[in-house]
């Protein structure tokens, strides 16, 4: 790695204190990055040990109700399940007391989910990424934003303007994203955008035109998803090749040399070994019907929460269910199974048993019309990290705690 790509990493990481107000940044410092270490270990140490399970990082869909209805995406459209305000405080009541502070807040559309702000900003001491596509991320829900200070908003730019209208099902949905993204930089907010990469937007985002626009925009880190065709209209025929997802990876690897923010994806270790969050442990998801997920867009569950979220810890530790599914898929592959072998996950949900966690109640035929796409799991094409910074990260966070024997 040259001089000049460490102070490239540097400047990435100066312009959050820089730009960001200083309470803001202290609250990212403590409450993400003190306490997240914190977790980790606690994490690691109880898979060491054999000890009950519990992840190391949950992500809540708070609610199905969307703004947008846009295409490929697994939330049912119209749908209207929640999580009652008592259960989402008592999520993460629950995940306090396992020593875990950091959540992933999504949808639908989280900022239509009534009294959102209430319950974060009650929890202080936690931190908050808040999955939002940024329409309704206006400058007045910025501003109280900042005032919790607790929170991070994941801003979702799925194309240009073309693109984001196609995918999106509006004219004008790009230019109110922005709106959003610009409403965040005003009020000096700590945030970044999120992007799911396919074949139908791979030229609009994947290049360094867009890292530098975003930047530009104020974003602090962007962070890269891999496209997965799920729910009612899942687009198949826009999943990345086996070329593309190999040409993905060399482009976030060579990038992280010298962007302007930070570079952001959870697919591959310090190595270059695919993973998969779920099969690890380290992460799992809580569905708006209140479903304890493997992952967002498996909906299909075993274990439900109750009335006021207080049973989460006995759940996780308990989940038979749970336990097998991450067996099952860290045997399979390091990759993704939804993806890879959509056929054996059908096998599995029907052997166990599982329910549909969703409003429109047909996931399980969606399942079985799916056919294998490429995934990233690049066996025999593994592209180390070649950041130091990046490299140092992924080899204390991102080793499979055991998963892959």
């Amino acid at each position: 790695m040259k001089t000049k790509d460490y102070i490239a990493t540097a400047k990435a990481a100066f312009r959050v204190p820089g730009e960001c107000s200083p309470r803001l940044v202290w609250k990212f410092m403590y409450n993400f990055g003190w306490q997240s270490m914190r977790n980790i270990s606690r994490f690691e140490k109880r898979q060491a040990k054999g000890e009950p399970f519990f992840p190391a990082f949950v992500m809540i869909s708070v609610t199905e109700s969307c703004n947008l209805a846009c295409s490929g995406c697994w939330v049912t459209s119209g749908g209207k399940k929640s999580l009652s305000p008592e259960q989402l405080d008592g999520i993460i009541t629950s995940c306090k007391k396992k020593g875990s502070f950091f959540f992933g807040i999504l949808g639908g559309e989280p900022l239509m989910y009534k009294g959102l702000l209430d319950i974060m900003e009650k929890h202080r001491e936690c931190y908050f990424q808040l999955f939002t596509n940024g329409v309704l991320l206006t400058e007045e829900v910025a501003m109280r934003l900042k005032k919790i200070g607790n929170v991070t908003p994941l801003i979702s730019i799925e194309g240009l303007k073309e693109e984001s209208a196609a995918r999106r099902g509006r004219p004008d949905v790009f230019e109110k994203t922005l709106a959003g993204v610009r409403a965040c930089r005003k009020a000096k907010l700590i945030f970044g955008a999120a992007a799911s990469i396919g074949k139908s937007n791979y030229n609009d985002l994947v290049n360094r035109d867009y890292i530098e626009m975003i930047a530009k925009e104020g974003a602090h880190y962007l962070w890269y998803y891999l496209y997965r065709p799920a729910g009612a209209d899942p687009k198949s025929s826009n999943a990345l090749d086996k070329e593309q997802v190999l040409a993905f990876r060399k482009f976030i690897v060579e990038q992280r040399k010298n962007a302007p923010l930070f570079l952001i994806e959870t697919y591959w270790d310090d190595k270059g070994n695919a993973l998969c969050p779920g099969a690890t442990g380290m992460s799992h998801h809580i569905s708006p019907s209140g479903a304890l997920e493997f992952c967002p867009p498996i909906q299909m569950a075993k274990d439900y929460i109750n009335e006021d979220g207080s049973n989460l810890a006995e759940l996780f530790e308990n989940s038979g269910f749970l336990a097998e599914f991450r067996k099952m898929t860290a045997e399979s592959s390091r990759g993704c199974i939804l993806l890879e072998d959509p056929q054996k996950m059908v096998e599995f949900l029907e052997k166990h048993q599982a329910t549909d966690t969703t409003s429109r109640g047909c996931v399980l035929k969606e399942y079985k019309d799916m056919l294998p796409t490429a995934g990233h799991n690049q066996q025999g094409q593994k592209i180390p990290e070649q950041n130091v910074f990046y490299k140092m990260v992924k080899k204390r966070y991102f080793f499979g705690f055991g998963a892959y024997g």
